[in-house]
């Protein structure tokens, strides 16, 4: 099987060193600088070992690709970068290219599935960054990361199976998973805090956002009739399972990776927006979700730093939208 891994940032430069270390045919999708580096210099990987660097094939385009049978691609981009992504794959290789979307949110899937005849999907808790131009960190100790996946909407197969078996080789806990979306939604509810991280400095105060924010997902997934894994759940799959090595320096998540690299885009449609999403459809008034999708919005569209807007700001922001809510 050759693995292509269509963005290689944080999780999919590091799931695709992984996969290479293994002895697996890997090839990398990535753009820009980050390309010409992978290109030159091959890229590099640190983790608690220290770094090295791995030679890899890499090219910045599907169609400069010649697909054949055993193809597996990996989406890793970010997710609002999976329609454009999806066209061109589909171009390139067909709609009977075996799709399997490790990304955060809920969206990719829905939006491979309508393009692909084999689309998958994975949950992926994978502690990584990419800051630098050829360069993505590793920061788990022992396992190197969550990778269950299943097939979408539900199911297993032997695909599926292969592909999973292959990254417990490379040093990730990967189980197929008939149900592998309700861990998808749990993670979902995870990744809510992304945009706080993103948008201001972490305190008790932003806690307290955070429970808002989640009570409100939890109101809309269960209006909506959502299967998603508890937090009991998530953290008994999780904690075991996965260490940080706490002498590596680590910023934030995605999003607030994505503002330090001054991307000028962030992924907060496809997490806090889908709880928004949701809570349009069912009637149910998502303040505090709102409020940091727009403030996330904003400060990537400004090219500001992350952190950049105080507590303060965002604690009246969602007060003026409860209000105008309770008003409406």
């Amino acid at each position: 099987m050759r693995y292509i891994i269509y963005g290689a940032g944080a999780v999919g430069g590091t799931i695709g060193a992984r996969l290479l270390q293994a002895g697996k045919d890997v090839v990398l999708i990535a753009r820009g600088e980050h390309l010409e580096k992978i290109q030159e210099q091959g890229l590099v990987l640190t983790d608690t070992g220290g770094s090295q660097t791995l030679q890899v094939d890499a090219v910045g385009h599907p169609r400069e690709l010649d697909f054949r049978a055993g193809d597996a691609v990996l989406l890793t981009m970010k997710s609002q970068h999976t329609l454009a992504a999806l066209e061109d794959l589909r171009v390139a290789g067909g709609g009977d290219l075996p799709v399997i979307c490790c990304q955060n949110g809920v969206e990719n899937e829905r939006q491979a599935a309508r393009r692909f005849s084999r689309v998958y999907a994975m949950v992926v808790v994978l502690p990584a960054s990419h800051l630098e131009p050829g360069v993505v960190q590793h920061e788990a100790i022992g396992c190197g990361g969550i990778l269950d996946a299943g097939c979408y909407p539900g199911g297993v197969d032997a695909f599926i199976g292969n592909v999973t078996e292959d990254l417990e080789l490379a040093g990730f806990s990967a189980r197929p998973d008939e149900k592998v979306m309700r861990w998808k939604y749990a993670k979902l509810l995870n990744n809510l805090i992304n945009a706080i991280q993103a948008v201001t400095v972490t305190s008790d105060r932003t806690h307290v956002i955070y429970k808002l924010m989640y009570k409100e997902a939890l109101r809309c997934l269960d209006a909506s009739g959502v299967d998603y894994a508890t937090q009991k759940e998530f953290s008994a799959r999780v904690g075991k399972l996965l260490k940080l090595d706490t002498a590596m320096v680590r910023g934030g998540g995605s999003s607030w990776q994505s503002l330090t690299r001054g991307t000028g885009n962030i992924e907060a449609d496809y997490l806090n927006g889908e709880i928004v999403l949701l809570g349009k459809l069912c009637g149910i008034a998502t303040p505090a979700n709102q409020s940091l999708l727009e403030l996330a919005n904003q400060l990537a569209a400004s090219g500001a730093e992350p952190g950049s807007i105080p507590v303060d700001q965002v604690e009246a922001r969602i007060e003026e939208l409860e209000q105008a809510g309770d008003e409406g």
